[in-house]
């Protein structure tokens, strides 16, 4: 990078904000390195560093906690890190409205702990909450198995502030909860992996703490039971915050024992919650339950740690990760064909599924050899795709990525899609080529 467009930056963020060399080793991709790590202090300077890449044609790439940056395809170029980590402020927290404003770069338990002394709480879990930042949440729309009941941040959300491509800010929304005026901007920014803008400031809904919070878990013998165990919780009268299946695999870490689990989230009030743990043994009992514990405290939050580390990468050798979206009434029976899959190759899979939306998150070890993995892999999109679900390769190294795609054909949605990109982002700096069909 030119030393005279280096002095710039330094002029905009402060010297001790710009990075360069081996400084920027923490911020490499897939074996790419950034030219330079730029760290701005206000969305004044998000504005004016964006301003300058795209005069100088310099990819920028958003950094936040750095919790989901191996998802996506391998980028050509890392031209700038733009690292959101001091926009780190409590902008606005009503509790009177439910409603807080916050900076991107604001880390999720740290704002679950702010929220909570007023006994609130934003109803996301998504995972490594302690360094994902507010911005990389929405950016990947991360979320954890409360989604089940409370939604992705995409429903929690109700303003966001952006800087585009051209260095200008775009608002969408508002500060209050019934706010309808004008397209819904901030969803087509959620979910976008910083191709459209960055993210800098958001506005959510919040909901009080509940009273009471409990994890059952469900053991079956059989996969196949713990299958029919969720189909019944969903026809029932049953209101859980999670429904989590969970393979024997991810249950022999989770919890030492043969069989399959459901993990069961139930919260609200003392008596509603100890009426639906009651319910749920009745529900399972005849479906072949073998035995339940219900957790509370630090042991209840310690397995859903648990749950939400399984599958992410440099967890047990994990060799490759794959997320699945598949109908919830299939999720027993591809689950168990996708380790059968595995097998084959002479590999160990673990998989665990949000069962009430049919998401997958299966992980792939046993093996350093980008054989084995891309052949499971390409069996695994092949089983999805034919069930007329959806799969993304959310970890694999570079090796894999570069012969089995991160992304499914996108169909004709993809001509959509690159025209928003080139409305947007003309000049195709912002993460570029990394999100589906190479935007």
């Amino acid at each position: 990078m030119p030393s005279g467009l280096l002095d710039q930056l330094r002029r905009i963020v402060g010297a001790p904000h710009v990075l360069t060399g081996v400084e920027c080793s923490p911020y490499v991709v897939d074996g790419r390195a950034p030219e330079a790590a730029v760290f701005p202090g206000t969305r004044e300077q998000v504005a004016a560093v964006v301003t300058l890449a795209a005069e100088q044609g310099l990819p920028v790439t958003p950094w936040g906690g750095g919790t989901k940056m191996w998802i996506g395809s391998p980028p050509n170029r890392i031209g700038l890190v733009l690292a959101l980590k001091r926009l780190d402020r409590i902008l606005e927290h009503e509790p009177g409205d439910l409603t807080v404003t916050v900076e991107a770069g604001l880390t999720f338990d740290r704002l679950q702990a702010e929220l909570g002394k007023r006994g609130q709480w934003l109803s996301l879990d998504p995972a490594a909450s302690d360094r994902a930042t507010v911005g990389g949440i929405l950016a990947s729309d991360a979320s954890g198995p409360r989604r089940h009941l409370y939604g992705t941040a995409r429903d929690l959300v109700i303003g966001l502030t952006v800087i585009g491509a051209d260095g200008r800010a775009v608002r969408g929304g508002g500060k209050v909860v019934k706010n309808v005026a004008g397209y819904d901007l901030p969803k087509l920014y959620i979910g976008s992996f910083g191709t459209l803008g960055i993210l800098v400031e958001a506005t959510f809904k919040l909901r009080p703490r509940a009273d009471v919070d409990r994890l059952v878990v469900a053991r079956f013998d059989r996969l196949k039971d713990a299958g029919q165990g969720a189909r019944a919780v969903l026809g029932s009268d049953l209101i859980p915050s999670a429904l989590e299946l969970v393979d024997d695999q991810a249950l022999e870490r989770l919890s030492p024992g043969a069989g399959a689990a459901l993990l069961v989230g139930l919260d609200g009030i003392a008596p509603q919650v100890e009426w639906q743990v009651a319910e749920l043994e009745r529900l399972l009992a005849p479906l072949g339950l073998r035995e339940s514990r219900v957790l509370d405290g630090e042991l209840r939050d310690e397995t859903w740690r648990g749950c939400a580390a399984l599958g992410r990468p440099g967890h047990d050798a994990v060799a490759a990760v794959m997320k699945w979206a598949v109908l919830p009434t299939q999720l027993a029976e591809l689950m168990d064909e996708g380790a059968s899959a595995a097998q084959r190759n002479g590999l160990r899979a673990e998989m665990t599924a949000h069962a009430g939306v049919g998401i997958v998150t299966a992980s792939l070890s046993g093996s350093a050899d980008p054989g084995p993995v891309v052949a499971t892999l390409t069996d695994w999109r092949d089983l999805v795709v034919g069930a007329n679900g959806h799969a993304t390769v959310a970890w694999a190294p570079l090796a894999v990525k570069e012969r089995v795609p991160v992304w499914d054909d996108p169909g004709p949605t993809l001509r959509l899609m690159k025209g928003i990109k080139e409305r947007l982002d003309p000049s195709g700096i912002l993460n570029p080529g990394r999100f589906v069909g190479g935007i």
